[in-house]
């Protein structure tokens, strides 16, 4: 079954339903698509996480202990409409969709653990870091 990754509303602070874009979307989309269908048929999920570089722990942002990969979580979605400012108004403008138009999105996060914290790691932001060109100097 296809998982349609077009990262609705991925940013917390982001009440509107429109999509950031960066510049690669689309093959981020076919990547972390791909990532999950074969994650989803994997007999050893463990060795398919090893092979795909994910890793076992990672550092704690607040200077903690490093935290340890506990969850791997998929979510399901289904966008129904779509909301966006109004011109000259306080209001959203609401655009129900027709059923054909609804699809399923399903996205992957990884979640790890520490005593103190516990933070889930979107598997796009894990592909764009892959993806991302060597800076130079690193």
């Amino acid at each position: 079954m296809p998982h349609d990754l077009s990262g609705h509303n991925a940013a917390a602070d982001h009440l509107l339903s429109h999509p950031h874009r960066d510049e690669h979307a689309e093959d981020l989309q076919i990547l972390a698509t791909e990532f999950i269908d074969s994650f989803c048929r994997a007999a050893d999920k463990s060795a398919y996480l090893e092979l795909a570089g994910i890793p076992r722990e990672i550092p704690d942002s607040a200077g903690g202990a490093p935290l340890k990969l506990v969850d791997v979580r998929l979510s399901t979605d289904w966008q129904v409409g779509t909301a966006s400012p109004s011109f000259g108004s306080s209001e959203l403008s609401y655009l129900p969709f027709p059923g054909p138009m609804i699809e399923e999105r399903t996205n992957m996060h990884f979640v790890y653990v520490s005593l103190h914290r516990r933070e889930a790691v979107d598997l796009r932001d894990h592909l764009r870091r892959r993806l991302a060109p060597a800076q130079p100097g690193s």
